[in-house]
């Protein structure tokens, strides 16, 4: 079903005048007020870590895995939401856990330049997902619904709150050439209007297909003159006027994007001191298109993207880049190797740029690993788990150097303060200054909301 048009006045009305670029901040309809300074936050960047990072082995020290390794977990351990059964054994992390900074906040030596901006990470221990496969806890993530068929977090944010710059898109993803389990849904726009589709751009070569106009502004001017007259009155006869009117939008929008995007998209311009702390010049080619795709990041936002979205890119042709069933010594080090540096710049950057109060930095995968395996060997891995895992959150009015939640001794099970993906989007819509049961769209004969009928804000983890 088509979302039904907005009356005039109403709080769709309001937001379907944002979505065109009239008061794009005035939507008092769903205005929530901050906890803490009051101050709203006007950017995400979420990492997006795919595969599902080993919590037990990043932010959730657990020294009893280490104690009882190659111990049977036994049937009280076994769970439905993770691959278990009572004969899988106990597996310790290879990385020590230290306390790092003044706060003290654990983080493994996996990740060595997170360590160092410890007191600006707020971690969440206590994650809990619903099915542990990549696909639905991948939708769940970012749709908040495991099948899909809902508008991406992105793409909420964007139709909320719009783009500060009317020539740069609300919502771009920063790919790395492949599109991660759950498919393109992930950054979808669904039933919302088309112009909140997450833009792509990728991390070799040109970063938007035909970026670079081929015609003269004052002919292709003269062309969207003409494709707009002539979708304005199929739109005349058709039921679906606007999609019609999204896709007029979204040309002239892509008009705009070739006048600005090539210069925010290259970091030649920025300073080697900045370059290198981002990892640009690094000998991987990995870490090196990571950088590239963090450092653009933070130009984005600079700009005035709304949300900025940045995916791994795949390990030995692994989509799922983070999932080590085997070789996880390995394969996590390959991970935080190509990311860790940059990650922890893109804070640091932020931060020194007087962005990150202003700016929230999300770093999740869509869930953790087993603290078992079935055998103890130098190839062992940990397989999926949704039972507790650990994300954090930078900048933006998040509680720096601080943990949340607990899992057991063995990073088993959530045994305090579990939250779901809907609490941290309604937290973080929040803290953008949005009331996360009053952004709603009209479809399907009821108002759709991200967070469905569930989520609630976490002022615990808000300064």
């Amino acid at each position: 079903m088509k979302p039904h048009p907005p009356r005039p006045g109403s709080r769709r009305g309001v937001l379907a005048g944002a979505a065109a670029g009239f008061g794009l901040l005035a939507l008092r309809a769903m205005a929530a007020l901050p906890a803490g300074n009051g101050a709203r936050a006007k950017n995400i960047i979420f990492c997006f870590m795919d595969g599902g990072p080993s919590h037990v082995d990043t932010f959730d020290p657990k020294p009893m895995l280490k104690k009882h390794e190659g111990k049977a977990i036994g049937e009280d351990a076994v769970s439905k939401r993770s691959q278990s059964n009572a004969g899988r054994v106990w597996l310790g992390s290879p990385w020590e856990f230290r306390q790092r900074g003044q706060s003290g906040l654990w983080v493994s030596d996996l990740f060595p330049h997170l360590a160092r901006v410890a007191d600006k990470l707020c971690v969440v221990r206590s994650m809990v997902g619903e099915l542990p496969l990549h696909g639905q806890q991948n939708l769940l993530l970012h749709t908040g619904r495991i099948l899909g068929q809902a508008p991406s977090f992105g793409a909420w944010v964007s139709y909320g709150l719009g783009t500060e710059n009317a020539n740069l898109p609300g919502y771009v993803v920063l790919n790395n050439d492949w599109v991660p389990n759950g498919g393109l849904e992930n950054f979808g726009n669904s039933f919302l209007p088309a112009t909140h589709q997450a833009t792509m751009f990728r991390a070799k070569g040109i970063p938007v297909d035909h970026i670079t106009p081929s015609d003269s502004a004052p002919l292709q001017r003269r062309k969207l003159a003409l494709l707009a007259a002539q979708d304005a009155a199929f739109a005349a006869t058709t039921s679906d006027a606007a999609a019609i009117e999204a896709a007029i939008a979204n040309y002239e929008t892509a008009f705009r994007m070739q006048s600005v995007v090539p210069a925010v998209a290259d970091i030649q311009g920025e300073p080697e001191a900045i370059r290198r702390l981002y990892g640009v010049d690094s000998a991987d080619e990995q870490q090196r298109f990571y950088a590239t795709q963090a450092l653009r990041a933070r130009r984005l936002v600079e700009a005035g993207v709304r949300f900025v979205e940045i995916t791994c890119p795949s390990i030995d042709g692994n989509n799922s880049p983070w999932d080590q069933h085997g070789l996880l010594k390995r394969n996590h080090e390959k991970n935080a190797r190509v990311t860790d540096q940059s990650v922890a710049a893109l804070i640091l950057d932020l931060e020194q740029r007087g962005l990150l109060d202003e700016t929230i930095v999300l770093w999740a995968g869509e869930m953790g690993r087993t603290p078992h395996t079935p055998k103890i060997t130098d190839t062992c891995g940990r397989d999926h788990h949704v039972n507790g895992y650990s994300i954090f959150l930078a900048g933006g009015g998040f509680r720096g150097g601080t943990a949340f939640g607990e899992t057991d001794d063995f990073g088993n099970s959530v045994v305090h303060q579990p939250l779901d993906i809907h609490d941290i989007h309604a937290t973080l819509l929040h803290r953008m200054g949005v009331d996360h049961e009053k952004l709603t769209f009209r479809h399907g004969g009821r108002d759709q909301r991200l967070t469905d009928v569930h989520g609630r804000v976490i002022t615990e983890l808000l300064v």
